[in-house]
């Protein structure tokens, strides 16, 4: 059995001196620590219980924007109407993410968090080589089963997907990350695995995640998260799209465009290329298939996820036509069914 100290914080400060130390590990809702800790991927020494903190798990919107508490709910932030009007694609990441029984324990933060789903991460006495787990030691995914393994962001050292939703739908709409040290544009936020897989994000050793700023845009309350996914319940994306969009006044020509995909990356990925493709062009059929094939430009495929380079792009044409064609009616025509 893990034997490790475990204590409850009485404030930031204390948290994260403790956190802080060797084998220090911060618990909210515990739904991805205590996970990791039963299949032996993390060894924590000490557990700082951060729940009982005032003043983290609030949420607030108003007409500039929102900022949710990182101990706020899963649950809590996908059922907030504020939230829902602001941006639909936060909302319905979260709601499609996990079962209800998780959503009502994990905290915001800890999803930003959460760590691949890699098989080859998650069972280390089986595959012992895995350098998220032990820098150098290989990656026993790479040439093996690879079906639900990015393929793009990879490197020879890591192929692991990032499989969170919640993200995607951040990155989409320039999210910040607050912590109880400084603010991280959320696009910098998570790190690509290059040669060091086992760092996933910018945070440092005892850094706090407080909160998560989402700015007003048009775009943002004219978004969608679509999910394409193996079943309809439980199950990661094996490809998804967090979209919006905003129309110049003609109802044809795009002024704002916004795309992040998720399942095929090894960190929430910007499709800024689909973006500047099509932003201050009229919206076409023809102009919409050219720009969603850039979606996966610099993909690398390993065997069994060669089917997602052929999916990603009509995932994501297929989010954009369901928002255009609900803005804009009229296009519904000219862009034809959705993919």
């Amino acid at each position: 059995m893990l034997d490790f100290s475990y204590s409850r914080a009485t404030s930031l400060a204390d948290a994260s001196q403790q956190a802080a130390a060797e084998g220090g590990r911060i618990l909210a809702g515990g739904t991805t620590l205590l996970d990791l800790a039963k299949c032996g991927v993390e060894t924590p020494q000490t557990v700082v219980d951060i729940l009982s903190l005032q003043g983290l798990d609030t949420i607030s919107v108003d007409a500039s924007g929102a900022r949710i508490g990182a101990l706020a709910k899963m649950s809590a932030v996908a059922d907030h109407a504020g939230l829902s009007a602001l941006c639909p694609a936060l909302s319905q990441s979260l709601a499609l993410a996990a079962s209800a029984q998780l959503r009502n324990m994990a905290t915001i933060g800890g999803n930003l968090l959460q760590r691949t789903r890699c098989p080859y991460f998650r069972d280390p006495v089986t595959f012992p080589n895995c350098n998220k787990r032990n820098p150098g030691s290989g990656c026993a995914a790479i040439g093996g089963v690879t079906r639900n393994h990015a393929v793009l962001g990879t490197s020879e050292h890591c192929i692991a997907t990032y499989h969170g939703d919640l993200a995607v739908a951040l990155v989409a709409f320039d999210a910040v990350v607050e912590t109880d040290r400084r603010t991280i544009p959320i696009d910098t936020f998570f790190l690509l695995p290059e040669d060091r897989p086992d760092r996933e994000t910018v945070l440092e050793q005892g850094e706090m995640i407080t909160g998560i700023a989402v700015p007003a845009s048009p775009a943002a309350k004219n978004s969608l998260y679509l999910k394409v996914r193996d079943r309809q319940s439980y199950e990661f994306a094996a490809a998804s799209a967090a979209v919006g969009l905003e129309f110049e006044p003609d109802g044809r020509m795009l002024k704002d465009v916004r795309v992040a995909v998720g399942g095929v990356a090894t960190k929430p990925w910007r499709a800024r290329v689909v973006e500047q493709a099509l932003v201050g062009k009229p919206l076409t059929a023809e102009g919409l298939r050219q720009a969603v094939g850039n979606s996966v430009d610099g993909a690398v495929a390993h065997g069994g996820n060669r089917y997602k380079i052929e999916l990603l792009p009509r995932v994501v044409a297929r989010a954009i036509q369901t928002v255009a064609t609900t803005l804009a009616p009229h296009l519904a025509q000219d862009l034809g069914e959705p993919a």
